[in-house]
């Protein structure tokens, strides 16, 4: 009963609603047959609200495009206060090298020391009796105008800023540059042990003996440098150009790696061509130079540090690449003969012969034709170290 006298209610209320709708309708019928009709709006008021109309529209895309401008501006404005100005005169990064005295000294007569794809290093004593090391790097002998232009030049700069703030006790660490149109000058410290190519032609030559502690001390050395350029610096640098004429020795035969980056700022350098220490992958026109092509430079070396053979020589068969070293430790690992492949001259006690037999299985890994099966630099210090104490 309270649902139906509820609906009544409802339709009562609809009902009285429609009806004065009904009355409201015939009164303005009726008084509008009374009335006189309003008379149509003037045209000047449609003009004037069109007027205001456009106003209104011209207004907001004359914003738009100010706002575009004015953005432009600031962004052209910050890229040019954020864009390094090309220095000119020497650039030091050590209190111990005066810089007034630096350019006048690399004009002086210094002792070559050696040369690599990269350029030349020289010897020379400054003003306050320090030694240092000069390498004179060239990148513009090709004459193209784009490597004579201002951008390039200050890719150059930058990217020597970016070296010299690389610390670690397993890299030469670069001192000072010197820029000029033509070249760059690089100083660094000097180290009179020489390179570990020096070393390997003194032991092969009998004027030098290498023990398989000293040999494993520079391995592990070279690798901790490495994972330090791999995974410690942000973005990721990678060497190479990593051989063992860019590995330094210092009097305690802790290595030093030289060279590093320098390969991805010489314009005109063909480093895969120019080096028996290159990966395969970097002789392929479309292959991507990764950190792990790095571990496969590092393999050779291993490989001449425990083999004492240089990589190309003619004992390997081809020699194009270091890569025929790789495959013949593997084929002498396979057969169970990897002893054959050891320096006889550092064979001694049974625990380092173990040592040495393992650090063979560590090389025909980073030797590997794929880089994804080649270990990463963070994994061969793991490696390396439990070999011996360190």
């Amino acid at each position: 009963m309270g649902r139906i006298n509820i609906t009544m209610v409802i339709l009562c209320i609809l009902w009285l609603q429609l009806s004065c709708v009904q009355c409201h309708g015939r009164i303005i019928k009726n008084s509008s047959t009374e009335l006189p009709t309003a008379p149509p709006a003037p045209l000047h008021f449609k003009n004037r609200f069109q007027r205001i109309f456009l106003s209104i529209l011209f207004g907001m895309f004359t914003g738009f495009i100010c706002a575009l401008v004015f953005a432009w501006l600031v962004r052209s404005f910050v890229r040019y206060i954020n864009k390094a100005p090309i220095l000119k005169g020497p650039v030091v990064f050590s209190p111990k090298i005066p810089a007034k005295t630096l350019q006048s000294a690399l004009a002086n007569d210094t002792q070559l020391l050696g040369s690599s794809t990269c350029g030349k290093y020289y010897r020379t004593v400054l003003d306050n009796g320090l030694t240092v090391a000069v390498k004179r790097l060239e990148p513009f002998e090709s004459g193209s105008p784009e490597l004579h232009s201002k951008s390039c030049k200050r890719r150059i700069q930058q990217e020597l800023e970016v070296i010299a703030s690389l610390r670690h006790r397993n890299l030469m660490s670069l001192r000072a540059y010197v820029p000029e149109p033509d070249r760059f000058f690089l100083v660094y410290d000097y180290v009179p042990t020489g390179s570990l190519e020096d070393a390997m032609n003194k032991v092969r030559e009998n004027q030098l003996q290498l023990s398989w502690e000293v040999r494993l001390r520079i391995a592990v050395g070279m690798v901790k440098g490495l994972q330090y350029l791999h995974f410690s610096c942000n973005p990721r640098i990678l060497h190479r150009n990593l051989k063992p004429t860019n590995v330094m020795l210092d009097a305690e035969f802790e290595p030093r790696l030289a060279d590093c980056g320098l390969a991805k700022i010489i314009p005109t350098l063909n480093l895969p061509a120019a080096s028996t220490y290159s990966p395969p992958e970097s002789f392929q026109s479309c292959s991507r130079y990764t950190d792990k092509s790095d571990i496969f430079s590092f393999g050779v070396i291993l490989g001449v540090l425990l083999t004492g053979k240089y990589p190309t020589d003619p004992f390997f068969g081809d020699t194009s690449t270091g890569g025929s070293l790789g495959r013949w430790l593997q084929r002498l690992q396979e057969a169970g003969d990897a002893r054959e492949a050891l320096d006889k001259s550092i064979l001694g006690e049974e625990i380092e012969e173990d040592e040495m037999l393992m650090a063979v299985k560590i090389a025909v890994v980073c030797l590997s034709d794929m880089p994804a099966d080649r270990p990463s630099s963070d994994e061969l210090v793991s490696m390396l170290t439990q070999l011996n104490s360190f």
